[in-house]
């Protein structure tokens, strides 16, 4: 069974929430907060598998809890947002990089098929979340002198792609915060988050960063020192040298697609790519990275101890699509070594 703790405010949404997991067979509510400072000590007291957190609360906000929760007892923390506004999704960023695992946005109607759509789903996450091993730690960065010898063979490299999911966003931060604003390359970013929030995710990343970061229109071009980020539930190809943003069905579930992106930069550019597979359920990328490989790009995956989940690395393993394996604080070295900055 897993134990879960509601915190929000709103009696009405925990109600909402409440009634949601009492339909299921395998998840429970051990508890319910009405601001930060209780969740945090219900957390404790409790021990839930996983917290589902508001973010604007009296007394302590949703922020100020889920730091405290990962300092004193890490949790699994799925937060809700009310809207996908700017205001509040900046704030939704902030409590990922906090520690948070991921972000859904709360219904907006009250109609039985949305509301149905909306149960499917939560319940869908929290049972993936639940199984995450958090840990607050901060891992070492290699020294020089443990840097993979990435091969260079096969050209200059002036392309890098991202493609990350479950526990992404904050793993995705942690490289595009590595890259200069004079970086000679451009950067296309594939990641899985819920619908409506991938324009928040390319801001968030473009306040953080030196280099600049926009969600990706069609027809875009290619211009070294600047990240482009696949909107939400459209498809980012590249045709020659140009965007391509398509409505075409979900490939491996997703849409957008880090298969899709991959595929399209190995028939395009091929050895001119490096490509990141970082953490996330499932097998999105995998194929797209064997592609990449076999025509001279450089591929790396993030190793099985720094994912939140290995599913999509272990997948490119299986295809041996990877040339290595690195944990996440190592990745931004390798890349600073293969682009030469």
């Amino acid at each position: 069974m897993i134990k879960i703790l509601l915190a929000d405010d709103s009696a009405l949404t925990r109600a909402v929430l409440k009634d949601i997991f009492q339909a299921t067979a395998d998840i429970q509510v051990v508890g319910e907060a009405e601001n930060g400072k209780v969740a945090v000590a219900m957390t404790e007291l409790l021990k839930p598998d996983l917290v589902v957190m508001d973010i604007l609360m009296p007394v302590m906000d949703g922020l100020s809890a889920i730091e405290e929760i990962m300092a004193r007892n890490p949790t699994p923390i799925l937060v809700l947002s009310a809207t996908v506004e700017d205001r509040e999704v900046g704030l939704v960023f902030t409590a990922i990089k906090k520690g948070a695992l991921d972000v859904m946005e709360k219904p907006a109607g009250v109609e039985a098929d949305q509301a149905s759509r909306f149960a499917e789903r939560i319940s869908e996450r929290v049972r993936l979340l639940a199984r995450i091993k958090v840990i607050r730690h901060y891992r070492r960065t290699l020294p020089k002198s443990e840097l993979p010898a990435i091969r260079h063979a096969g050209g200059a490299r002036n392309i890098l792609a991202i493609g990350a999911s479950t526990g992404g966003p904050k793993a995705v931060m942690s490289i595009v915060k590595s890259l200069p604003a004079d970086l000679k390359a451009t950067v296309f970013i594939v990641q899985h988050i819920a619908s409506g929030f991938a324009r928040g995710f390319a801001q968030w990343l473009d306040r953080e960063s030196d280099i600049a970061v926009r969600l990706a229109k069609d027809g875009d071009g290619f211009r070294a020192g600047e990240v482009l980020v696949a909107p939400s539930d459209q498809h980012m190809i590249v045709c020659g040298d140009r965007i391509k943003l398509t409505d075409d069905a979900p490939v491996n579930c997703c849409r957008p697609s880090i298969d899709l992106l991959f595929s399209s930069l190995a028939s395009e550019r091929g050895g001119e790519v490096v490509a990141l597979l970082l953490t996330g359920m499932g097998r999105d990328g995998a194929e797209g990275l064997r592609r990449i490989k076999l025509q001279g790009g450089v591929t790396i995956v993030q190793d099985e101890q720094s994912c939140a989940v290995f599913g999509m690395p272990k997948a490119a393993l299986e295809l041996d699509a990877a040339d290595e394996v690195l944990p996440l604080a190592g990745i931004p070295k390798a890349v600073s070594k293969i682009f030469a900055y």
